[in-house]
């Protein structure tokens, strides 16, 4: 049998036994795995997430029985010290020698630490293993039991910022020092980089550019970086993520060709310059570069599988180094050439600092090809962009739709996603191809978005391709005339529209019992806030009756914030409040030490309040007139208004009024996903109406109403559904919509992605609403005023209710308030510590 080791099991090592095994070759291969790390193969991507309850055995790619069950000789905690490349052995660090036919080298990268005076300190890491994860969480620990609790991560790139989002997780005050001007110096530019700094910032992170670090001070262990400019940061913990070398001293030992600045020299066939050795992943130097990426990792896994089993498969003759990831809770994404600037390229790029959200994208000058772009604070337009941009594709007419989104509802810039290339690839990761995926359900082998998974490993890497693929197989299956139908979860064999009709009908009024009817097993996550949608849907039914199924943010009426206070958003319809109540506010603002914040939906949120507090808060608001915002909630958020014919010269209608009583009519009223409205009183558009769920803007002879605009992460104009309309009927029709709406988007979906599945688009919507062509008007109004005249406070419920009462306690046999709360000043109001 042919004899094949393979030196290093991380994930690209793991990855060539997985291409290796999947062949009919294998059969006559005997193959030896050699691993330094005590464990089998695991995800460094998500590495993060060890820190959030995740454990080593989450993160595994595979355990030790698959190696077993593909008689694979694992051979864990063991170092290959030395490559006899002439007799073709290898020989670990206990002496034991192997004999090879072929040597796979997948030895990866070492952290790079920079010669910096003291970085042999206690208290200074690296971020690369689970193992230095487990030191850096263990020294946090100590130092939060001594009273001391900051860090600092030097390095401001991808695993910079992962690593610095690790120290957030710690509950340590962590600090990124950077190099370069900008964080990110390889994938954003300044703009991105900004807005990038300004989010981080903005959760409590500091951010310290251009920063040169001289020494590391402190005696035995570190105080702190001084800093050439003269600076100091004070620090009780140093991450070095200053970027990665190329593991290639065994290959250097062996006599093979090495790069001039590091990294196995490989050709396309990932052989180094010892035809029977391969090297692959972030050891291997391809085209004069070192690939830090899975995708390419993957990739030479997949060639030097196929090189040894006889085949003749090359690497690709570039390498593509789009990445989508998400930072620190930030979205991030840089495809093509992300920089380039010249007088043959146009460059098109959207800012909306209030919201977090840069995008720019680089077009050829006479607009027919797509070169490369970046993404911050929204990367959900990153499988289309990078598709027109892999496959050349031809771009719309106005390339702005690209990142703006279209005017008219017409949907993706991409068109169908049947329309892109057999081989166009959607999952970078796993190298799996359009023709692969819509190939697996044409063949009848796979009939679901899980099914192909399983049969191409789509998705399986980032996870960034999901959407995607989703939407490559809903749509083959439909041109094979097949129903395809979203399913809520594993215990609901049903989409949200066929479980909101089943409730109704049957008159359903629990979850258990819907359970016990409809679906299997216990449910999770996913299902039981879905119902308690649609219970409060169909019944009228407050988050405070089955609070076991609402999120945590219904089940404690009030959105929980990163240091683990809570808000408290009371509401004030339309953004008229009295004096008296202003001053109710600022009251009871500085009785409880709250921050205060005005909200660009014209209300005023109170922020920092613990859970023992908020009936104490409520009781004094609903005492002084106010009720339930229900910021916590998918619900009506707010509806925004100007001042309106009352106070402006220019104001056609009174728009205060009009915004005032549609709030009131739908407050509380849960629907698929959060809703906002606006009213504006002449089309001037002083309350952005047309950026809302539902909008209606006074003209000659009443009003015009929007609907299916969103603001938030991906914006989209709302689109005409009718004009001129009188008051009564601008709410008939409202009516109509929102109900249709409630009953039929799938969960957690906001008007605008469900207006552009709907088959027809607008012109549908508008024959439903306007011309009832289902017949079903009657009833969808009908419905409403059922839900208006069943509204609740929910906060007034739970205070004069004991027991409801008792869910808002730290802990449940005390009342004492939670103590590792604290809290930091800023611009002279109190703002949380973060964790």
């Amino acid at each position: 049998m042919k004899k094949v080791i393979v030196i290093g099991n991380g994930m690209v090592g793991y990855k060539f036994c997985e291409k290796l095994v999947s062949r009919s070759e294998f059969k006559e291969i005997r193959l030896t795995v050699f691993g330094e790390e005590p464990r089998p193969a695991y995800d460094r991507v998500h590495l993060s997430e060890y820190f959030n309850e995740t454990g080593a055995d989450d993160l595994q790619l595979a355990s030790r029985s698959w190696y077993e069950s593909h008689n694979i000789d694992l051979k864990t905690t063991t170092m290959i010290s030395t490559i006899d490349s002439i007799h073709r052995t290898v020989t670990d660090h206990k002496g034991n020698t192997y004999c090879y036919d072929k040597l796979v080298l997948a030895t990866g990268s070492y952290p790079f630490v920079p010669p910096i005076p003291g970085a042999d300190k206690k208290g200074v890491f690296v971020y690369r293993t689970i193992e230095d994860l487990d030191a850096i969480k263990s020294y946090a620990l100590k130092l939060k039991e001594n009273g001391r609790s900051t860090a600092a991560v030097l390095g401001g790139g991808l695993l910079g910022l992962e690593a610095a989002n690790a120290g957030k997780e710690l509950g340590l005050e962590t600090h990124v020092v950077e190099f370069a001007p900008r964080l990110m110096p390889r994938q954003l530019d300044d703009n991105a980089s900004s807005m990038l700094a300004d989010k981080i910032t903005g959760m409590g992170l500091g951010i310290h550019l251009n920063k040169a670090t001289k020494h590391i001070a402190g005696d035995d262990a570190i105080t702190g970086l001084a800093f050439a400019d003269d600076t100091f940061l004070s620090t009780d913990m140093l991450i070095i993520s200053a970027g990665i070398r190329p593991r290639d001293q065994l290959a250097v030992s062996a006599g093979l060709l090495i790069g001039e600045r590091g990294g196995i020299t490989v050709d396309n066939k990932m052989q180094t310059s010892n035809p029977d050795i391969y090297a692959i992943g972030e050891v291997a130097l391809y085209n004069n570069m070192v690939y830090g990426l899975v995708a390419p990792g993957y990739e030479m896994a997949e060639v030097a599988a196929d090189q040894i089993c006889g085949g003749d498969k090359r690497m690709s003759p570039s390498i593509d180094m789009s990445t989508q990831l998400k930072l620190i809770g930030t979205e991030v994404a840089s495809f093509g050439d992300p920089f380039i600037e010249n007088e043959s390229v146009s460059v098109i790029t959207y800012e909306n600092k209030q919201k977090g959200i840069y995008k720019r994208i680089n077009i050829s000058k006479d607009g027919s090809k797509l070169l490369g772009g970046i993404l911050v604070g929204d990367s959900s337009d990153y499988n289309t962009l990078f598709q027109l941009y892999l496959n050349e594709m031809k771009l719309p007419e106005d390339p702005e739709v690209l990142i703006l989104g279209s005017r008219d509802g017409a949907g993706s810039a991409l068109g169908n996603v049947l329309d892109l290339p057999e081989t166009a690839q959607i999952c970078s990761c796993e190298s799996v191809s359009k023709g692969s995926i819509c190939g697996a359900i044409l063949e009848g082998n796979c009939c679901s978005v899980k099914d192909v998974i399983t049969s191409t490993k789509a998705t399986t890497g980032c996870g960034g391709c999901k959407p995607m693929v989703s939407d490559l197989v809903t749509e083959t299956l439909k041109s094979m005339g097949k129903t395809v139908k979203e399913t809520i979860c594993e215990h609901f064999e049903l989409n949200r529209q066929e479980l909101y009709d089943l409730v109704k009908v049957k008159n359903i009024q629990d979850y258990d019992t819907a359970l016990n009817e409809f679906g299997k097993g216990h449910g999770c996550e996913i299902c039981k806030p879905v119902l308690a949608s649609i219970f409060a849907s169909i019944h009228a039914e407050t988050a405070n009756r089955q609070p076991a199924i609402q999120d945590s943010n219904d089940k404690f009426l009030a959105n929980i914030q990163r240091n683990g206070t809570y808000s408290v958003v009371p509401r004030v319809p339309g953004g008229e409040i009295t004096p008296d109540k202003l001053m109710v506010l600022g009251a009871i603002a500085k009785k409880y030490d709250l921050y205060t914040k005005i909200t660009g939906g014209q209300r005023i949120d109170l922020f920092g309040a613990q859970l023992y507090e908020l009936p104490l808060i409520w009781k004094e608001l609903i005492d002084a007139g106010f009720e339930s915002g229900h910021a916590y909630g998918k619900a009506l958020r707010t509806v925004k208004s100007c001042v309106g014919s009352t106070w402006c010269r220019y104001g056609m209608h009174e728009s205060v009024t009009f915004a005032i009583n549609i709030e009131n009519r739908y407050r509380g009223i849960r629907s698929p996903h959060k809703l906002k409205g606006g009213v504006s009183g002449c089309i001037r558009e002083c309350a952005e109406a047309r950026g809302k769920d539902f909008g209606i803007i006074a003209v000659d002879g009443g009003w015009n109403l929007y609907v299916c605009g969103n603001g938030g992460a991906n914006p989209k104009h709302a689109i005409l559904l009718a004009e001129q309309l009188d008051d009564e009927t601008c709410i008939r029709y409202l009516d109509r919509f929102l109900m249709f709406y409630i009953r039929t988007a799938a969960p957690l979906m906001r008007t605008a992605p469900w207006l552009e599945k709907l088959d027809g688009g607008i012109e549908y919507l508008k024959d439903v609403i306007i011309r009832d062509s289902l017949g079903i008007a009657g009833e969808l109004e009908e419905e409403m005023e059922s839900l208006v005249d069943r509204y609740t406070c929910e906060w007034k419920q739970a205070i004069e209710d004991p027991e409801i009462a008792k869910r808002f306690r730290h802990f449940i046999n005390a009342e004492d308030p939670d103590e590792n709360i604290s809290y930091v000043p800023l611009r002279d109001q109190k703002m949380p510590k973060p964790w």
